[in-house]
């Protein structure tokens, strides 16, 4: 796909809080220019590693306001809205729709673990409450149930403003079967930053990635070699920055993507708990990773 509607490389923003672990609104803005400068084409706000299940909903609409007066239209800003009740999500996302965001995002339900056609009527009565894009959010790890290619196929013919997917099942035949029948100009991103060159094989677009929050230039060499054809010289940049992709999942995302931004000298505070701060071992080992792949 020659024009992916929200590009190749979306990072998956952080979440910055000051001393008291309040809302760091002007970090939020220092953040999305930096990562603006570093080369990605969108910017996801408040998804898992922008720390959604612990930042309030009045909480939330303020850092999509700091964002979007930050970013001032030079990249979409994606919203994510998505909960475990429809008519809560459905509420939700027209008030973010209201502030002029460019797309939302919504992840599959979880703890209620809803029966296929239960995501099928969630994702679209979400679809139906909006004028803007959609983007579905498959990641079983975290939310117990995975949304079948049947599924995801149906909600992408059915609603036009449903234009993407973020995968992160890791289950290789379904996004290819996703990539292989979907609309054509529907989008499949990867949702972990070391399975991005194999959907893009499968046919994905690209990826909503952790990792971008601290080497944004980094993933944009390899998203947009693979995309020119460059297919071993995409792999050999991978294979440079594998270790970190790895590294930064040694524990519960996104502790050490918060702790990876403070160690090249851009801290945007600590975790609200349940989440803990690295800790000395983990922050020292991060370091060795990051100096080893050349991010320090």
């Amino acid at each position: 796909m020659p024009n992916p509607i929200f590009g190749r490389l979306i990072p998956a923003m952080i979440t910055p809080f000051d001393d008291n672990l309040e809302l760091d609104e002007p970090r939020a803005q220092e953040l999305a220019v930096r990562l603006i400068d570093g080369g990605v084409d969108a910017l996801l706000v408040n998804g898992t590693t922008g720390e959604s299940p612990t930042v309030f909903y009045n909480d939330k609409l303020r850092l999509f306001r700091a964002v979007i007066e930050a970013v001032d239209g030079r990249v979409p800003v994606i919203a994510n809205v998505g909960g475990n009740c429809t008519q809560e999500s459905v509420d939700f996302a027209r008030k973010v729709c209201a502030l002029d965001v460019d797309g939302i995002m919504a992840v599959v339900p979880y703890y209620n673990k809803p029966p296929q056609e239960g995501l099928y009527r969630h994702f679209s009565a979400i679809a139906a409450a909006v004028d803007k894009p959609v983007i579905l959010y498959n990641i079983p790890s975290r939310c117990v149930i995975n949304m079948e290619a049947e599924t995801t196929l149906r909600l992408a013919r059915d609603h036009e403003n449903i234009v993407a997917v973020k995968e992160a099942s890791g289950r290789f035949d379904q996004i290819k079967q996703v990539c292989d029948e979907a609309p054509v100009d529907f989008c499949v991103y990867s949702g972990d930053d070391d399975a991005t060159l194999r959907v893009m094989e499968s046919g994905g677009v690209g990826v909503i990635s952790t990792i971008a929050n601290v080497a944004p230039q980094r993933m944009r060499e390899i998203v947009e070699a693979f995309a020119a054809g460059e297919v071993e010289r995409a792999h050999e940049l991978e294979a440079l920055l594998h270790p970190l992709m790895k590294g930064l999942f040694a524990t519960s995302n996104p502790i050490l993507v918060k702790e990876a931004l403070k160690l090249v000298g851009f801290d945007c505070g600590g975790l609200r708990l349940p989440l803990l701060d690295a800790t000395s071992e983990q922050s020292a080992e991060l370091e060795r990773i990051m100096r080893e792949v050349g991010v320090l």
